[in-house]
């Protein structure tokens, strides 16, 4: 099978889901194709959980795990912990969920600091280290978490550190009447989930990946890239500033999304379409800018409307 028809094949299971999700549904998987973490901010109930359940289902022979974060949750409870086997005297590590390829942190800030902390190294480096010990997670270790933006009673912010881990952040928003139409619709007998089946393996993600790596940017664009990155630093209003893990994130999503629609080559207009995605939830702004309405995203809005592209 060509990377194309299981691109198209893994991208229609999802959508025959997520009904009037089109963009953040290819957005999302790209992220997955470039190695990377996603980030869904948005209020409850607008498919969320749902995504994450349509991805995982939608490949054959790969490991899915939800763990809903809350205020007791431990890192052990993440990350596994060692158990006196009392026929050996010795203690056996037992793997927690974060063992896994597709991971959903539901409701990440909901858990202490302390227990968001033990994502850190696995995120960044696809491995965990309990009691000096270091495990592998896999190459296809992808981590979709999520978070609701209004509620903040019984929630903690996460820390700058991690929200650089994730390489997209996106919203899903409403969907039209319409839209809602076909979801109520499509769940008049049984969920759609229900419905969905393996229709690419572990190995065909493998090879998207793989795929990723050959899409083609030019040098001219591969600078531009850089510069939207780089005009973060020094801005007015800008107290923390997008690092080159930024710059990394915004090729790689950027050669995903361009294998996504059809072209083995990067434009201007995927990487524009991108950037306040990777970017805008890096930033964290001064206080006088956070009160004047400004946001992460509207700030590389300004800088892509600045910022003249390459000929």
């Amino acid at each position: 099978m060509e990377v194309s028809e299981i691109v198209s094949r893994l991208e229609a299971s999802v959508q025959e889901v997520m009904l009037g999700q089109e963009e953040s549904v290819r957005r999302v998987l790209a992220t997955m194709a470039a190695g990377g973490h996603v980030l869904l901010e948005d209020v409850p109930g607008t498919g969320k959980t749902t995504l994450a359940k349509a991805i995982a289902a939608s490949v054959g022979g790969g490991g899915f795990q939800r763990i809903q974060f809350t205020p007791d949750l431990l890192p052990s409870d993440i990350l596994g912990v060692s158990v006196l086997d009392s026929r050996t005297s010795s203690f056996e590590f037992h793997k927690g969920p974060i063992f896994t390829d597709i991971l959903l942190a539901d409701e990440v800030n909901r858990a202490s600091p302390r227990t968001q902390s033990a994502l850190l190294e696995a995120m960044a480096e696809k491995q965990v280290t309990v009691e000096g010990t270091r495990y592998d997670l896999g190459e296809l270790f992808f981590v979709i978490a999520t978070q609701n933006p209004v509620e903040l009673r019984g929630t903690y912010p996460l820390p700058e550190a991690q929200m650089d881990r994730f390489a997209f952040q996106c919203s899903l928003g409403y969907v039209s009447v319409d839209q809602e139409m076909e979801i109520l619709n499509s769940q008049e007998k049984a969920h759609p989930l229900t419905r969905v089946e393996p229709v690419v393996s572990r190995d065909d993600l493998v090879r998207i990946r793989q795929a990723v790596a050959q899409v083609t940017i030019t040098p001219a664009l591969q600078e531009y890239l850089v510069r939207l990155v780089a005009a973060t630093r020094g801005r007015s209003g800008v107290k923390l500033a997008a690092s080159p893990r930024a710059s990394l994130s915004l090729l790689r999503i950027s050669q995903a999304l361009s294998l996504f629609e059809g072209r083995d080559f990067v434009l201007p207009e995927t990487i524009q379409s991108l950037a306040a995605g990777v970017i805008g939830h890096r930033l964290v702004l001064e206080a006088d800018a956070h009160y004047a309405g400004r946001t992460g995203q509207s700030v590389v809005a300004e800088i892509v409307q600045e910022l003249a592209v390459p000929v």
